[in-house]
């Protein structure tokens, strides 16, 4: 079987420049490399065909000869000639491919690895949890955390890596290409350091306003860097704990407040708690169960540090569940006047039973 144009294969044209070239066989690789086609015959087959192809057409050499003696003329210089391991002028193409497999995207590849490696590091940074109080969050504090802090053992220097023997990469081989990936022991420095546990007590502090699950940076409280890079940091997990008596969303908080029958019919003055002390609100004669009242800046203070949010109260009315004597005759007694009335001193049941008369009409 005679085998394909080098060009038909690439789907690109005789006048093609390298980078275009370069970018077209990028694509072929990036969707048929073996890695991402395991067990797939087909797939591997037209990685090599364009593999073959771009190296013989990112050489001037071997290109020209391509182009005046086609398939006859390159001696070997195919797929015959193409070891593994030995990328010829696909080299500089391959970096951005490992980049694409790794994660680092274009440009990133192994040889971005390698400069990395040279370069100062910033060490891992590490995470604890911090359980505040409702009121503490609204109004901040000042809180300690007990943390194992990892530091550099005394007496000991930077050693190079075991996994890696300083590389900061590691190579493996697939099929006829060879690559690479950032060591997982040294994260691509290709050093490594002794360090030692120790324990520490840290100041926190936490800001007014601050919710469940918002993080706090303690700078350079972190694993120690390499090369004079900096340590790196603890995020600290702030976990609110339930309160009582009051929810919070964003920075207004909610709060049911349970009034009785003859204080929702006459009005009263009733006592609610807030998180700076209790006030009193008027409750109005007449006031049906559910009814919202605001309690401005009595919320949560902002994390800016400008503005206060609110105090939403939910006003319920009680039922009582057990009744003395002299007030179950007051309810008896209640009960027929509203009987008499027709219930129209009671707006919701008055509309209710309207509907339902309707209804049936």
């Amino acid at each position: 079987m005679s085998k394909r144009d080098f060009y038909e294969i690439l789907g690109v044209s005789k006048g093609s420049s390298k980078d275009e070239i370069k970018k077209a066989y990028r694509k072929l690789a990036l969707k048929y490399h073996p890695d991402r086609n395991p067990d797939n015959p087909e797939a591997e087959k037209k990685f090599k065909e364009a593999s073959e192809a771009a190296d013989c057409l990112l050489s001037d050499e071997k290109r020209k000869t391509y182009d005046q003696f086609g398939h006859a003329g390159m001696n070997g210089q195919g797929m015959g000639g193409f070891q593994s391991g030995d990328f010829g002028d696909l080299g500089d193409v391959f970096g951005d491919i490992f980049g694409d497999f790794f994660g680092g995207g274009a440009g990133g590849g192994s040889r971005g690895r390698r400069r990395g490696g040279q370069r100062a590091v910033k060490g891992k940074d590490h995470h604890t949890r911090l359980d505040i109080k409702f009121e503490e969050a609204a109004f901040g504090c000042e809180k300690e955390v007990v943390i194992q802090k990892e530091v550099v053992k005394e007496g000991t220097d930077p050693e190079t890596c075991g996994t890696c023997g300083g590389a900061g990469e590691i190579r493996r081989q697939q099929g006829f290409f060879t690559m690479s990936q950032t060591c997982y022991q040294c994260h691509g420095v290709g050093m490594s350091v002794q360090t030692v546990k120790k324990k520490a007590k840290l100041s926190v502090k936490v800001p007014a306003g601050i919710d469940d699950g918002q993080k706090l940076k303690l700078s350079g409280e972190g694993s120690p860097g390499l090369k004079g890079g900096p340590s790196g940091d603890l995020y600290v997990d702030v976990r609110v704990v339930e309160h009582s008596i009051f929810d919070r969303e964003q920075f207004d908080i909610y709060c049911d407040v349970p009034i009785s029958f003859s204080q929702a019919a006459l009005g009263a003055e009733v006592e609610v708690p807030t998180l700076t002390g209790k006030v009193i609100v008027k409750v109005e004669a007449g006031t049906q169960s559910g009814k919202k009242m605001r309690l401005r800046n009595k919320g949560i203070t902002h994390l800016s540090g400008h503005g206060t949010g609110d105090q939403i109260i939910n006003l319920i009315v009680e039922t009582p569940s057990k009744l003395s004597g002299e007030q179950k005759a007051l309810f008896d007694e209640l009960a027929k006047l509203e009987e008499k009335s027709g219930h129209t001193t009671n707006p919701m049941s008055k509309g209710f039973f309207d509907k339902v008369k309707d209804l049936f009409q």
